[in-house]
């Protein structure tokens, strides 16, 4: 019986290399045997310093190796659907990097790409649904804890204004909302369970670079339930994300960048009480990889289906139309 799943990452981009790499070694059910990038002298000193067995100079080249069962793609986002279709094809699960995709389009060429490969799993890897701290935010809503939730409000920022760097180039699919914005969009996907119908958003560009430094969303789901949120890639880091009731609210202080080596917490307020939830220190990637990796084994389904990243990529498609045009867009 299979006991680990042998991992290959696509790329020595930073994420994978100072976060979701470690972290997954450390997983009982993963063994990351492989690594690739456009330089096999690069890919050789990452695998160097990380343990790697195995160091690839192309891609293709580590799709190819039939000891790889899954691939993790951090690439940049204009290549998360190629190169995922591309690991399909050659027999490889895939969890992706957020966002999916450049567009719902496009995710959807992907949903229905793994339609032709029914036994190969294919993830979107928003890892902050794997941390205690969002399934004990998931646990007291459903419980009623905080009464009839209403309305949800997040923020997320940070500041980079480095023209080389990725996020900051429009035409790979830079910008905040791809970038974080995805993040505020499926926290009341994840809390409400449903689909927003209607939204307007609002979009401010860098004059240079293109990209947009500041978008902000009101998202409209049934029954009169609201999410708005505000995301920055030129403004002081800070995150931040609340859920509200008719009976009190909960605070997450560190909703998307929960440090595995710190102690997290929740507070959920009432008129009656306040009380806080501390959390141990717990790798968000590692509960992540561990996951995807026991749906492979146990052939289950995976956490999250890429349903979900289709339309997590309709409401960014939404809000950049509703942008462009000034006006609430039914989704």
């Amino acid at each position: 019986m299979v006991t680990k799943v042998r991992w290959g990452i696509l790329s020595t981009a930073k994420i994978g290399v100072q976060k979701v790499i470690p972290a997954m070694q450390n997983g009982k059910l993963i063994s990351v045997n492989a690594i690739a990038s456009r330089s096999l002298a690069k890919a050789k000193e990452v695998a160097d310093v990380l343990g790697v067995p195995k160091s690839y100079g192309s891609y293709e080249e580590l799709l190819q190796d039939p000891d790889i069962d899954a691939i993790y793609n951090p690439l940049p986002n204009h290549m998360h659907v190629p190169w995922t279709i591309k690991a399909l094809e050659a027999g490889k699960h895939v969890l992706c990097e957020k966002p999916i995709g450049m567009s719902a389009e496009e995710a959807q060429l992907l949903l229905e790409a793994t339609q032709k490969y029914p036994n190969l799993k294919v993830m979107e890897a928003f890892m902050y649904r794997f941390h205690p701290q969002w399934q004990k935010v998931r646990e007291l809503v459903q419980a009623g804890e905080i009464g009839e939730v209403a309305t949800i409000n997040s923020f997320f920022s940070y500041h980079n204004i480095a023209p080389d760097n990725i996020r900051n180039q429009a035409d790979i699919g830079g910008g905040a909302l791809m970038d974080i914005g995805c993040y505020c969009i499926s926290f009341p996907r994840f809390i409400f369970n449903e689909e927003p119908e209607q939204l307007v958003g609002d979009m401010d560009f860098d004059p240079v670079m293109k990209t947009d430094r500041l978008s902000s969303a009101i998202l409209k789901f049934p029954k009169g339930k609201t999410s708005t949120f505000t995301c920055s890639t030129q403004l002081m880091p800070h995150q931040r994300a609340i859920i509200f009731g008719n009976k009190g609210k909960i605070e997450v202080e560190i909703p998307v960048n929960a440090p595995p080596t710190e102690t997290v917490k929740i507070t959920l307020e009432t008129k009656e009480t306040k009380q806080v939830f501390s959390f141990e220190p717990t790798d968000q990637y590692t509960l992540q990889g561990e996951a995807f990796s026991k749906a492979i084994i146990e052939n289950t389904d995976v956490p999250t289906p890429l349903t979900d990243a289709v339309n997590n990529m309709k409401v960014i498609d939404a809000i950049v139309e509703s942008s462009e045009n000034g006006r609430w867009i039914t989704i």
